[in-house]
């Protein structure tokens, strides 16, 4: 046994060798970027992201803002009786609970979960470790001021999340036993043959399953066993490559039993965690900011102060706003399309509804959990524990020269007023990376089933290659995993922002019906 793979010294040596050139090269070509300023660049893909999104909420009358009581209102139920089937008063029919036994397949055109599920499996699938290591990465190298630049593209996304998923509702596939295939490359192949650009909607549609296999190997992925390793790693001191390669092989393993039951068994798994780790994380982040509550007019003013006039070494203002738009992309997805594959599922006869639902997700991701993050660790560093402005998503502390980023830097800065937090810390970012490896198993696999068929063999194949990445995760180096991740969550936007800019008008017709149906 001595001799196994997994137990070879230096085999996370070797697997980052074989990984780093490929997320190099993948990094290089998606984050191509123009001159917009003297010896200033931007990413095509965070340009053309932004500019997206900030369109979608002037046309939409800043829906992002005005509606998150009315949505709120959704996801709690009270609209609910809208998608009721009202059963006929025939003493003839089988009725139980409601249900027509003899017709009872017929109710499931409407989808698969509640609108609560689908926020909740959306919600995992985004609320992860790009919320503690993703800020912890952002705020290193690009100083307080990235929080600002996070918070604007988070608010953006609100809207761009609105209309993907509306139209991930409208354009779905359900088969004849009720379950449910839908997402980006549903609407771009189905909508734009609407408009009489079928040629176009089949490629786009293509390539973003192809794109989405990627990211769900990436950052839905490898990113996060790589950063739930390293937080188990340092906080039980456990060294060597086949460690690493082995906690990769048990997070597999566990990850393989849950995925296996499809997006009922993840959505009934994702509603009960999702909650009790979001609340856990929240309430930790608040005490530590009451216990820095002097501090907390100096934060925000570092933040906004650094937004627009940085002192991180990242070359003015442009570089701190284009890594604050990077993680926050990274973190919530908005424009990726990604979280419409979850959305789809949800139990609704109105598109619009679940559009409106899913607004809520980049608000708490990003604004909400995003910026807790960001304040714990500006609070930490009020006395300069660390020189912002890192390489390599790693800052120096200055007290020991050692080098730490992601999750060691957060889990330092939490328990910098909590003692011994980390264990709790650890058990969250598990759960985090748990819940988001769930999440986007089903996301790829939707992309896969588009691709190759929705047969058992095609299952298995795509399901034996996720679980794979889970090892290469959690054994890759951090600067190669992030390069890849962020390569591959990026991409997506390019085929799915060409589709909703196309497909905009229809999500306010869908808008309008649902407001129709509330009135009635």
């Amino acid at each position: 046994m001595t001799n196994s793979l997994f137990f070879e010294p230096g085999i996370d040596e070797k697997i980052d060798n074989a990984f780093a050139p490929i997320a190099n090269a993948w990094e290089s070509l998606v984050l191509t970027s123009i001159p917009i300023a003297e010896g200033k660049n931007m990413p095509i893909v965070v340009l053309f992201l932004v500019l997206g999104a900030a369109f979608f909420t002037i046309y939409f009358g800043f829906i992002n803002l005005r509606k998150i009581p009315f949505a709120i209102r959704v996801v709690k139920g009270d609209y609910d009786h809208l998608d009721q089937h009202e059963a006929p008063n025939d003493p003839l029919l089988n009725i139980v609970d409601g249900d027509i036994v003899d017709t009872i397949k017929d109710e499931s055109k409407d989808g698969e979960v509640s609108h609560f599920q689908a926020l909740a499996t959306a919600v995992s699938g985004t609320v992860g470790l790009g919320n503690i290591a993703g800020v912890a990465i952002a705020v290193g190298i690009g100083g307080p001021g990235a929080t600002f630049w996070m918070i604007v593209c988070g608010l953006l996304g609100m809207t761009s999340k609105f209309v993907e998923c509306t139209l991930g509702v409208k354009y779905r596939d359900i088969d004849a036993s009720g379950t449910v295939h839908g997402g980006p490359m549903y609407y771009l192949k189905k909508g734009l043959a609407e408009n009489n650009m079928a040629t176009l909607g089949k490629v786009l549609g293509a390539v973003f399953a192809v794109l989405c296999v990627g990211a769900s190997f990436g950052g839905g992925n490898a990113f996060q066993s790589n950063q739930a390793t390293q937080q188990i790693t340092s906080l039980f001191q456990l060294e060597g490559g086949a460690i690493k390669t082995i906690i990769g092989l048990i997070m597999a393993i566990i990850v393989g039993i849950v995925i296996i039951g499809g997006i009922k068994r993840i959505a009934q798994i994702t509603e009960k965690i999702v909650p009790f780790m979001a609340l856990t994380y929240v309430i930790a982040s608040l005490v530590i900011i009451g216990f820095h509550w002097r501090f907390i007019d100096d934060a925000f003013g570092l933040i906004f102060s650094q937004a627009f006039n940085p002192q991180a070494g990242l070359g003015g203002m442009l570089g701190v706003l284009i890594i604050g738009f990077q993680r926050a992309a990274f973190s919530n997805e908005a424009g990726a399309g990604s979280a419409a594959i979850a959305h789809s599922a949800v139990r609704t006869k109105y598109p619009a509804s679940e559009g409106v639902v899913a607004l809520l997700e980049p608000f708490i991701d990003t604004v909400v959990i995003c910026t807790m993050t960001a304040l714990v660790i500006i609070m930490f560093n009020q006395d300069s524990v660390f020189n912002y402005g890192g390489e390599g998503g790693q800052v120096v502390l200055n007290s020991t020269g050692k080098s730490i980023g992601g999750v060691d830097l957060t889990a330092a800065a939490y328990d910098s007023v909590i003692p011994h937090f980390s264990y709790a810390l650890t058990i969250a970012i598990v759960l985090f990376a748990f819940s988001t490896m769930i999440s986007w198993s089903y996301y790829g696999l939707q992309s896969w089933k588009y691709l190759f068929g929705k047969g058992k063999t095609a299952d298995i194949v795509y399901k034996v290659l996720f679980l794979l990445f889970v090892i290469i995760g959690a054994a890759a180096k951090l600067d190669s995993v992030i390069k890849f991740s962020d390569a591959m969550i990026l991409a997506l936007v390019f085929p799915n922002m060409i589709g909703l800019l196309l497909l905009f008008p229809k999500v306010k017709a869908e808008l309008k019906k649902y407001y129709e149906a509330i009135k009635e």
